[in-house]
């Protein structure tokens, strides 16, 4: 490689670091300002630090927990209840969110998608657990049917091993299958924004077919424009504004 190449590599590099830690300071000054504006009780204004250090990149449980008190506090219930939710992907043994969750939905009187079994099960795993216990399942199968086949003697307790560990990667393969794409995967958003109307139709004056108050979960089908097409609770589904709900998922580290 030519001496010109390796400094085009190396001004690259510096330039990426150099941009990570800008950003890095964003973030830290934007939540730093968020901690002093929510201690003197400014929650509106703790809020919208918050949301600054997300939008510069910042992504971390404790940084979507405060930004949905701050929205709480703040009187938007909707994205109090949307940022809960955030923090809940990245850590979903978090009390205080699960807690905090659970009174704003009650006091929006949100609706919620329909549960079934297994989702109460997954939504207490993350993305990276079940990839790393489907990989270490599947190595697992692979080191005990090598072992199985090549000793003389096959015994019984190997094969059972190697079986189980097959059965330990499927199982966590099929659950990280439907966390991503079940009730709580990509496609799960929260409702904002309040006397929202899902329609049957692209247009305002279409008929409505179900009063989403803030904080309320519908499943994102398709979009068409400026409105959203999404599974809703009560088993319906319609037409709903696109500004009117935000995914739960992000860019980064929750998606």
């Amino acid at each position: 490689m030519k001496p010109v190449s390796l400094r085009l590599i190396a001004a690259l590099l510096l330039l990426t670091i150099s941009g990570l830690r800008t950003v890095s300071a964003q973030s830290d000054e934007a939540v730093a300002t968020a901690n002093r504006e929510y201690r003197a009780g400014n929650f509106r204004a703790a809020a919208e630090q918050y949301q600054a250090a997300v939008d510069a990149g910042a992504r971390s449980a404790a940084l979507f927990y405060n930004l949905g008190n701050a929205s709480y506090r703040a009187g938007d219930v909707g994205r109090a209840i949307l940022n809960y939710e955030r923090a809940l992907v990245l850590k979903p043994q978090h009390p205080e969110a699960r807690a905090n969750l659970h009174l704003a939905q009650d006091k929006a009187r949100a609706l919620e998608l329909k549960t079934l079994w297994w989702d109460q099960f997954i939504a207490r795993t993350t993305s990276n657990q079940l990839s790393i216990a489907a990989a270490v399942g599947f190595w697992l199968t692979a080191f005990f049917f090598v072992g199985w086949w090549m000793m003389a003697r096959r015994t019984p307790l190997r094969l059972a091993a190697a079986l189980l560990a097959l059965l330990m990667g499927g199982v966590s393969m099929a659950a990280l299958y439907a966390l991503e794409t079940g009730r709580s995967g990509r496609d799960l958003a929260i409702v904002i924004r309040d006397k929202t109307e899902a329609r049957v139709a692209t247009a305002d004056n279409a008929g409505s077919v179900l009063a989403l108050p803030p904080g309320s979960e519908i499943t994102i089908l398709s979009v068409r424009g400026d409105w959203i097409y999404a599974a809703l609770p009560n088993d319906l589904r319609g037409w709903i504004p696109a500004g009117s709900a935000e995914r739960v998922r992000m860019s980064g580290v929750l998606e």
